[in-house]
């Protein structure tokens, strides 16, 4: 097993869980924040802040793109809206995967492997897919069991839980009754 992975994280609340599970294995995940679908940016900077209190109570190393990179996420997905996710996986994990190879980690990983909103099976064939480009371990673990836990425990913590995924359409989504009721239709 590996022993250290470079572990791409979205946010405060979802790092808790797997941080405990893949130390609980002996693994010693050091986080990378580079998320430019979230929007707003103070939406950006709130997620940052969360991350930080997070590294700082629970002593994880984290590496930080600090740039705010909406215009690349939007050039990327614009007239592929409907497939925004795959996009937003693909931008982040790639940069994780080139990150951690560039480092000498011999591992990457994701926390968005612990929501149960995220399309797991996409993220996990994403992520072994760009191990094999990268020459690098892809560490897959399921963390969904652990979701309403860590989710208590961010409580408990008083770390910021947002309310969306994160990118413009994600907030959309979250604040648009009548789209959330016109989708729930069509599914």
């Amino acid at each position: 097993m590996e022993r250290k992975v470079l572990l791409h994280t979205c946010c405060g609340p979802c790092t808790l869980y797997p941080l405990r599970v893949l130390r609980g294995e002996g693994v010693e995940p050091v986080g990378f924040f580079y998320n430019p679908n979230i929007h707003p940016y103070r939406e950006f900077r709130r997620r940052m802040a969360a991350l930080r209190e997070v590294a700082e109570k629970r002593d994880l190393e984290v590496i930080w793109h600090r740039d705010y990179g909406l215009r690349e996420f939007l050039r990327e997905v614009v007239f592929r809206e409907e497939d925004r996710c795959e996009v937003c996986y693909y931008l982040r994990l790639r940069e994780t995967a080139r990150l951690a190879r560039s480092l000498g980690y011999p591992a990457f990983s994701t926390t968005l492997l612990y929501s149960p909103f995220q399309k797991h099976e996409l993220l996990r064939d994403m992520g072994e897919e760009l191990a094999r480009r990268f020459g690098i371990a892809f560490l897959y673990r399921d963390f969904r069991e652990g979701y309403r836990r860590g989710q208590k425990e961010a409580l408990e913590l008083g770390i910021y839980r947002q309310a969306y995924c994160g990118c413009i359409f994600s907030e959309e989504e979250r604040y648009d009754k009548k789209l959330r009721r016109r989708r729930r239709g069509s599914s």
